[in-house]
């Protein structure tokens, strides 16, 4: 008898320190799907954000929902074509594209009143009232758009981008974090704020460019602001960041092993709170 209450008191010692399992399920756009296609990136990272997690929180579980290239209006309109399935925790790390293709980010009514997919914070509403119809315990969390450095894609330079450091279509990416943030305010949810809090600026996206001025024919490494008043040429310009300029990011838009690493440390943090 003394045998059996033993073994019992030290099942339940033993089972009461062991982590539940979490399922996550973490939508986004590239910066989310590059975790599981390091090969993308011509093997520029190692590993993404949710790899990083996981390992430091081994009993969750993460679902990659990233969609490359991707805007918040693009996840709403495909919301019940994507597979999403029920989970302990969704994250929504989206934006950045939004802002870069010119959608509106609207108002706060446009989330409120569910006013459709016109607009970021409408889309918003779409993705989390699709969650919510899911799970409605689950926990959400919202990641706002990292700021950004001129974006050069490393398979392709006619794919390319200037930083946030100027509007696009009238609206400036801060404009788009900002409302990220005024949704989980609306939701009472939690976030991630990349954008403001995470010692990720445009100082430190790349530690150079290399840019060739184009009075002389020379090439520079120059640091940000200076980086940026030499117009890049894709069909003559050499790439402009090569290995040594890597930083926060490896092409000024898209974070690398370091930058994730800032990522992780902010997702863990939140994670920690599941019960």
């Amino acid at each position: 008898m003394k045998q059996l209450i033993a073994f019992c008191c030290l099942f339940c010692i033993t089972t009461s320190f062991t982590p539940k399992d979490i399922s996550w399920v973490a939508i986004g756009d590239s910066i989310t799907y590059l975790n599981d296609h390091p090969e993308e990136t011509a093997h520029k990272i190692t590993k993404g954000y949710m790899t990083m997690v996981t390992e430091q929180l081994p009993n969750i579980h993460y679902i990659n929902q990233g969609h490359n290239g991707w805007t918040s209006g693009g996840i709403a309109e495909q919301i019940d074509q994507l597979g999403i399935v029920k989970a302990d925790v969704y994250s929504i790390f989206l934006g950045t594209n939004d802002w870069w293709q010119g959608r509106p980010v609207g108002t706060i009514a446009d989330y409120t009143n569910n006013t459709g997919n016109g607009t970021v914070y409408g889309s918003f509403r779409i993705i989390i009232n699709k969650l919510r119809s899911l799970n409605a315990d689950a926990k959400i969390i919202l990641i706002t758009p990292m700021q950004r450095l001129d974006f050069v894609y490393v398979g392709d330079m006619h794919n390319n981008a200037w930083g946030s450091y100027k509007a696009k279509n009238g609206q400036l990416l801060s404009q788009f974090a900002d409302a990220v943030i005024a949704i989980g305010k609306e939701e009472d949810v939690a976030v991630i704020d990349l954008f403001n809090k995470s010692g990720m600026t445009l100082h430190n996206m790349v530690k150079f460019k290399h840019v060739k001025d184009p009075a002389t024919g020379l090439y520079k490494d120059l640091t940000y602001p200076d980086c940026i008043l030499y117009p890049f040429n894709p069909d003559t310009d050499e790439y402009p960041y090569p290995a040594g300029a890597m930083d926060m990011t490896f092409d000024g838009l898209h974070p690398s092993d370091k930058g994730y690493a800032v990522i992780t440390r902010m997702v863990v943090k939140e994670l920690k709170k599941v019960k």
